[in-house]
């Protein structure tokens, strides 16, 4: 499979929670402890979005925002409203930190304090043609709803050290403009979501990968995002190849050779592009990609250093646990902890890590103990 949907798969620790929100204003909503990473929609009217420590950012119809802020984030009707309920730990409280009175749903997965199922089916029936910004789908949801706003939230629990590596691509918050690729997605998800029927969670996680993954291509192309080296290296036909093979066996004896040989270039031009435009070697690459898998499979299960080591691509543990250390800063039985707690997010290295892809973060371990060429192509 391609990089980024290694990344995603390998990352996410369970099914993402989807909801839709009806409300009329005034109203507000504040996240204090958001997953890893949020996808937050808006399909009909409007909203404001502010991250902690940062300002606030209008959400018009069809707009989809990214967030992976750590210190959670408010969703309110404007600007200057303040939150009158606050979410924590899956429970909603107000502002006193008192309980909120439960409150039916007007239909499956949907919140809207204020709204009967029959403004609820009316929202749901206008907010297809808003999602995409059409204005004649935005003026049946005002003539019918005045001033409602109909959002779409998933949210990702991810895991771990691949984790982190997805969220290297987004700043902690990402909005795409409404445009004609998300706007089929989200009325999609929109319909699924206020329906119950067999496997419908299913459905649901795989139309909000449909909707991330479009809205993180989106956003990589926006002149004020970051992407990281190795996505922006996907767009070559010879390197993305090669990161492909890289994650599709990572514990395969890979060397500069063979891996030139898989994509048809000579050894040394494919060493040249590679390192210019990963911004590390192609072993370096492998060696860091390698101690993710393996920082996350000592955290997340309990088979022995060996077994990591070999599912790593390491025969030798001895050479693994120096590898590791040397790339984290802690041997691999320190870094293991126990289960329960294994789907904790670890973004930051421990003090003392070697930066990734450094010369210290153990790049000839990668496959110089195997110089046996390529695999055979199909």
């Amino acid at each position: 499979m391609d990089v980024l949907t290694d990344l995603l798969h390998r990352a996410r620790a369970q099914n993402a929670l989807v909801r839709r929100l009806i409300r009329r204003p005034p109203w507000g909503m504040a996240y204090a402890d958001a997953p890893p990473l949020t996808v937050a929609a808006t399909l009909g009217g409007h909203a404001w979005i502010r991250v902690a420590g940062g300002v606030p950012t209008r959400l018009a119809a069809g707009d989809i925002a990214l967030v992976t802020a750590p210190g959670g984030y408010t969703i309110a009707d404007d600007a200057a409203t303040a939150p009158e309920f606050v979410i924590r730990d899956g429970r909603k409280y107000l502002p006193t930190g008192a309980p909120a009175p439960a409150h039916p749903m007007p239909a499956p997965r949907t919140y809207g304090a204020d709204m009967s199922q029959a403004d609820a089916a009316e929202a749901g029936a206008a907010e297809a043609g808003a999602a995409g910004g059409d204005a004649a789908g935005a003026g049946r949801s005002g003539a019918g709803l005045p001033g409602v706003t109909v959002m779409l939230r998933g949210a990702y629990e991810l895991r771990g050290d691949v984790a982190a590596r997805l969220l290297e691509l987004l700043p902690p918050l990402a909005v795409v403009p409404a445009g004609p690729r998300t706007r089929t997605a989200l009325e999609l998800l929109s319909a699924e979501a206020a329906r119950d029927e067999p496997g419908q969670d299913a459905v649901l996680a795989r139309l909000l990968d449909l909707v991330l993954v479009i809205a993180l291509r989106a956003w990589c192309t926006r002149p004020e995002a970051t992407p990281p080296a190795w996505y922006r290296a996907l767009g070559d036909p010879s390197i993305g190849e090669a990161l492909r093979l890289l994650h599709d066996d990572p514990a395969h004896r890979w060397t500069v050779a063979s891996l030139a040989a898989e994509v048809g270039m000579s050894r040394a031009a494919f060493a040249r592009r590679f390192t210019a435009l990963v911004g590390r070697p192609p072993l370096g690459y492998l060696t860091d990609w390698r101690m993710t898998l393996a920082a996350d499979l000592l955290r997340d299960t309990r088979h022995s250093v060996a077994t990591v080591a070999r599912r790593v691509g390491y025969q030798d543990p001895f050479a693994f646990s120096v590898a590791f250390r040397r790339a984290r800063g802690r041997t691999p039985s320190a870094w293991r902890v126990p289960a329960s707690e294994a789907s904790t997010l670890a973004i930051n290295p421990p003090a003392g890590a070697a930066p990734a892809g450094s010369r210290e973060a153990g790049s000839r371990e990668a496959g110089s103990r195997d110089r046996r060429p390529g695999r055979p192509r199909p």
